[in-house]
């Protein structure tokens, strides 16, 4: 089982990226999706979630409306679309997957968003 992120990086505020998760090595499709972060110093938060079939999905209050996830089943891709940057969204970004059907939560190993100028 592996969930690999990308599209991390140096950013200025204002800007934008898109974040991927590629997964493999389970039923992608049964999965909810969600994307955490976890700054320097703090505990690791929510940032986004999506469901299996990707209708449903729900935002921490501090991304609303710049933030949107989305997934492609047919790719085991989840991806995170990021607008408006601030330096407050500096954090490594994880995604992580789970499941009602299972007690299996997959993690996967981050990676860095720094927005500054």
């Amino acid at each position: 089982v592996q969930l690999v992120e990308s599209g991390g990086g140096l950013v200025q505020p204002g800007g934008s990226l898109r974040l991927s998760c590629a997964a493999s090595g389970f039923t992608f499709s049964r999965y909810a999706m969600w994307w955490y972060r976890q700054a320097p110093g703090k505990e690791r938060e929510s940032v986004a979630g999506i469901t299996r079939g990707g209708g449903g999905k729900n935002y921490a209050d501090s991304v609303k409306g710049r933030f949107t996830i989305s997934r492609d089943n047919a790719k085991n891709t989840v991806y995170l679309e990021m607008n408006s940057l601030k330096p407050e969204d500096t954090a490594v970004y994880y995604c992580k997957g789970s499941s009602g059907d299972s007690p299996a939560v997959y993690w996967g190993q981050g990676t860095q968003v720094t927005v500054s100028s």
